[in-house]
C-alpha cells in the first residue's frame, strides 16, 4: 500500500513540476560558447520570466556563466542543462546589469563567485527586494524560493583571463547607470546585455539618458566583434542590431524633446503614433508607456529651463 501511494504521489506531482518547466536548450554559437535564448514577449505567467538570454563559455579549466536568469527555478535548471554539455566545474558568474531578469537566478550559483560591476551591486542592494516582489506579482509561483543574492566580487573594466579566454570587460552607462559588456576576444563573440535589444523594444526604466545610450552603441560597434549577444532578441552576424537600435532611440528622442517643447501632455506622448518601420519590433506601445512614464519629466524640465533663459 505504501509503494501505491508513494507512486501515486510522484504521478502527481509530475504535471506541478513540469508545469514550471523553462524547457533550457542551450545551443551552441561559437567555439565554447552555449546560448540560452529567451522569447522578446514580457513577462508574464506563461513563460516564468524567461525574456533574457543568458549564456556560457566552457573554457579550459571551467565553466564561464553570464547572467543568471529570472528566479531561482531558471538559475537550477540553467546549471542542470550546462551539466548536460559540459561535467566541468562552474568558475565564476558574471552580471552584465541589476535587473530582475539578469540576477534573480543568483541563489542557484551561491557555491561559486557572482561578479559585478560595483554599481550594478548597489543598485541591486538598492532596488532587488521590490524587484523581486514585482516579479512575484507578474509570474506567480515561478518565483517560488527566490530571494535577492547580491555579487560576491567587484568587477573592474579591462581584460579578465579566465577559463582560456580572453574577455575585454567594459563599464557602460546607457541602460541603467552600470552596465557591463563583455566582449570575447578569443572567440569574437560580443555578449551586449542590455544595452542592445533587438526585435524587441528597449526598457529605460534607470536609463541616465538616450544620449549616452547612443555612445554605448558606438563604444560596442567599434570593437572587432564577430559575433553579437543582445541582452533580448535573436544572436546577429551583422550591424543590424546597431541600427535598429540607433533609430529607435533617435526617433524616441525626437519624440520626448518635440513634445516638451510643444507643450504636450505625458498621456498624448504615451499614445503618439509609432512609425510602420518599428511595427515588426515587439512592444512598442507597452515600452514607448514605460519609457515616456521614465523620460518624459526630464525633457519637460529641460524645455522649461530653456523658456526660462529667454
Amino acid at each position: 500500500m505504501r509503494l501505491i501511494l508513494l507512486a501515486l504521489a510522484l504521478c502527481l506531482g509530475l504535471p506541478a513540476q513540469a508545469e514550471f518547466s523553462y524547457q533550457l536548450q542551450p545551443r551552441q554559437i561559437a567555439a565554447d560558447t552555449w546560448l540560452f535564448e529567451g522569447s522578446t514577449d514580457n513577462f508574464d505567467k506563461h513563460n516564468g520570466a524567461n525574456i533574457v538570454n543568458t549564456a556560457f563559455i566552457v573554457g579550459t579549466d571551467g565553466v564561464l556563466v553570464i547572467d543568471s536568469g529570472p528566479s531561482r527555478r531558471y538559475g537550477e535548471q540553467m546549471r542542470e542543462a550546462i551539466g548536460r554539455i559540459t561535467d566541468k566545474p562552474i568558475v565564476k558568474v558574471l552580471l552584465t546589469h541589476h535587473h530582475p531578469d539578469h540576477v534573480l537566478g543568483n541563489q542557484a550559483f551561491a557555491d561559486v563567485p557572482i561578479a559585478a560591476l560595483a554599481g550594478t551591486t548597489e543598485l541591486l542592494r538598492e532596488q532587488g527586494d521590490a524587484m523581486a516582489e514585482n516579479m512575484y506579482r507578474l509570474v506567480g509561483d515561478w518565483m517560488r524560493g527566490t530571494e535577492v543574492l547580491l555579487p560576491s566580487e567587484t568587477l573592474e573594466p579591462g581584460v579578465l583571463e579566465i577559463a582560456g579566454h580572453r574577455l575585454r570587460l567594459l563599464a557602460l552607462r546607457g541602460h541603467t547607470g552600470a552596465d557591463l559588456a563583455i566582449f570575447d576576444e578569443t572567440s569574437g563573440v560580443l555578449l551586449a546585455g542590455d544595452i542592445v535589444f533587438y526585435q524587441r523594444a528597449l526598457t529605460t526604466p534607470n536609463s541616465p539618458g538616450l544620449d549616452a545610450w547612443l555612445a554605448d552603441l558606438d563604444t560596442l560597434q567599434a570593437l572587432p566583434w564577430k559575433l553579437l549577444v543582445p541582452g533580448h532578441g535573436p544572436v546577429a552576424e551583422d550591424a543590424a542590431p546597431f541600427e535598429q537600435m540607433r533609430d529607435y532611440l533617435g526617433w524616441l528622442d525626437g519624440l520626448l524633446r518635440q513634445s516638451a517643447e510643444s507643450g504636450a501632455e505625458l498621456g498624448e506622448v504615451a499614445q503618439a503614433p509609432i512609425p510602420p518601420r518599428f511595427a515588426g519590433i515587439s512592444l512598442t506601445r507597452y515600452e514607448l508607456i514605460r519609457s515616456a512614464t521614465h523620460l518624459y519629466p526630464k525633457y519637460e524640465a529641460q524645455a522649461l529651463e530653456r523658456i526660462d533663459r529667454q
